[in-house]
């Protein structure tokens, strides 16, 4: 199975990165899905900790040696070659080696792609208080209008300071981010200088290109500080896996060369149209030249949002799990009479649907439009495309009629769209993990970015395949874990604990970690006993826990026990928790509606 990652160029002090740092990165996967995008300082891992997976420079510049990218590109540079003679330099001097000014093409859309620089500080989620060491990198975009910049969330992921600098320009300019959309891996930028935008012209957007239609990458990857251009064609149009939003969208397939550092940067049709924006490749010994675009609807669906609600709110979900029907007999005994629909294996408990869809349902038509036996639907004359495309057109908050089959008959149903409730989110909003310290047990939610800070192995199987499998039952729903325990005489006998999931508090079940807070603010018991996974006891006296806070803060240099947003009221949900007879589901839990060949698990 192809593994898929999102990954990062690996960060050097030197012009190319060492060799245990090359060999570590190939070791992890041979095949990968990655952002490109260019790192320019270091950025330590913390002791005892695996560290992240990112890109290999020195892996892009092999490949580029090797003609890597569109055959176009490597023809354009073979006829740009100076003529030779049988003898001595191979330059002809008679031949003027600057060009005069007229003679260059300056086609505007050029002059519309910018150089983004970013600073990034990310979270430390294992010690939630701080903040790792700081890393910048590099990046593309480009003018759309209105004084905003288009380019890679991921481009700007953590972002402490955005510059951005024009073609042929010295200065750069500050940006500031406006939206940030995860999924659809796409941030909205602005820029108030006015002398920025002086002389400019946005780019136009062009339709979906067809398959073979000609495609030119323009942006400032690894290799070089000015533009690049290199040149493709269309390979592909499917619902694609975006390794950084960890979702499946449209994409668009194409064989020109993407590099560190295109990430952001617009490719261009025949008519100099901006037809989707580069964002990542496919890195693989058994493949070459496949990198990926973003196209023009997912671009589309992304500022609308914007501008409808103020903010970005994501692509909704119809929030089940599908199998496809292609065995005849499946379909006999689900009295489904054609070679249609897709079977309803589970319904998230949080999803509006769950109040229309049950479990056994056949799903045949989604708006009007038939579903086929293999999850599929007609896309424009002649293609067919993934169940999912439907729904990822659809806003928040938007109406869905379906048609379904339930015990033999025919019905209609609708439900409301919305974005997909992660029990274990894959990105933290505001940026800063929320942690409380009791007696020196340090709790936090279970994300996707803690257990790919922290080593696999320590979390142990059990939390591990509950973060892979398990689904949200109520809304807010957390699986609150301690991370470690700070050694102190009043958690004696407790300080080798380390990642395991907290159940309940003094008898209630814990909702969330703000809930947990509540819970011990709240408390008058003389202890307070911890109930964990395979009921693990931890009981500390309440008094001299409190007690214990200050000294605790002071050794460890930790500025307050709890994350700035737990300082804020808990408001009480009537929604009770709901488990199901179930722990686990059948399938990973992802955005792909078909839980079948999901390959970001690999």
């Amino acid at each position: 199975m192809a593994c898929v990652a999102a990954l990062f160029a690996s960060p050097a002090l030197l012009p190319f990165p060492s060799t245990a740092a090359s060999s570590t990165a190939s070791a992890s996967c041979s095949c990968r899905l990655r952002p490109a995008v260019v790192a320019r300082a270091p950025r330590q891992q913390p002791r005892g900790r695996r560290a992240l997976r990112r890109f290999d420079e020195v892996d892009g510049v092999s490949k580029k040696r090797r003609g890597i990218g569109g055959g176009a590109g490597g023809a354009a540079g073979s006829q740009a070659s100076s003529p030779r003679r049988d003898r001595g330099l191979a330059v002809d001097f008679k031949e003027p080696q600057v060009a005069e000014f007229d003679d260059l093409e300056e086609d505007k859309f050029l002059n519309a792609v910018v150089k983004v620089y970013c600073t990034h500080i990310a979270p430390d989620y294992g010690l939630p208080w701080q903040k790792q060491r700081q890393h910048s990198s590099s990046g593309s975009a480009f003018m759309i209008g209105d004084g905003k910049l288009l380019t890679n969330a991921h481009c700007v992921e953590h972002d402490t300071q955005v510059k951005v600098k024009r073609r042929g320009d010295d200065k750069k300019y500050i940006a500031k981010v406006l939206a940030r959309g995860i999924e659809c891996d796409l941030a909205l930028l602005s820029v108030e200088n006015e002398e920025f935008w002086r002389g400019t012209e946005a780019l136009s957007f062009g339709r979906l290109p067809c398959l073979q239609d000609s495609v030119t990458v323009v942006g400032y990857p690894l290799g070089g500080d000015t533009i690049s251009v290199t040149k493709g064609v269309v390979s592909r149009i499917e619902v694609t896996p975006y390794a950084h939003g960890t979702s499946d969208l449209l994409g668009i397939q194409i064989d020109a060369a993407i590099n560190p550092g295109n990430s952001g940067g617009p490719a261009f049709n025949e008519q100099g149209e901006c037809i989707g924006i580069a964002f990542q490749v496919y890195r693989s010994d058994e493949a070459e030249n496949i990198g990926y675009v973003i196209p023009t609807t997912v671009v589309s669906h992304f500022l609308n949002d914007f501008q409808k609600n103020g903010k970005y709110t994501g692509f909704p979900c119809l929030g089940v799990l599908l199998q496809k029907l292609e065995n005849p007999a499946l379909r006999e005994s689900l009295k489904v009479p054609s070679s249609e629909g897709v079977l309803v294996r589970r319904v998230e408990p949080t999803a509006p649907a769950s109040s229309v869809l049950r479990k056994g349902d056949v799903i045949v038509s989604f708006d009007g439009v038939a579903v086929g036996c293999e999850a599929t639907v007609p896309f424009r004359s002649t293609e067919r495309i993934a169940f999912r495309y439907l729904t990822s057109q659809k806003y928040a908050g938007d109406i869905a009629q379906l048609g379904i089959i339930r015990d033999g008959n025919s019905m209609k149903v609708q439900t409301i769209l919305q974005p997909r409730k992660h029990l274990v989110p894959f990105h933290v909003e505001g940026g800063q993990p929320s942690y409380l310290i009791v007696a020196g047990l340090v709790f936090t939610p279970l994300t996707e970015p803690f257990i790919e800070e922290e080593c696999e192995d320590t979390l142990g199987l059990k939390l591990l395949a509950k973060a892979r499998y398990s689904l949200a039952t109520f809304e807010g729903e957390q699986i609150v874990i301690v991370s470690q325990v700070l050694a102190h005489e009043v958690n004696i006998g407790y300080e080798h604990m380390g990642n395991q999931q907290l159940i309940k508090l003094n008898g209630t079940a814990v909702k969330n970690i703000h809930h947990l807070a509540h819970l011990v603010d709240t408390c008058k018991d003389k202890f307070l006993t911890f109930e964990f996974e395979d009921d693990f006891l931890v009981v500390l006296n309440r008094e001299e826990a409190t007690a214990a806070s200050s000294d605790i803060l002071k050794e460890h240099a930790i500025p307050s026990i709890r994350s700035s947003d737990l300082s804020e009221p808990y408001v009480e949900t009537e929604t009770e928790v709901q488990k199901t007879s179930e722990d686990f589901g059948e399938s990973p839990v992802t955005n792909f509606e078909m839980g079948i060949d999901c390959l970001l698990w690999a």
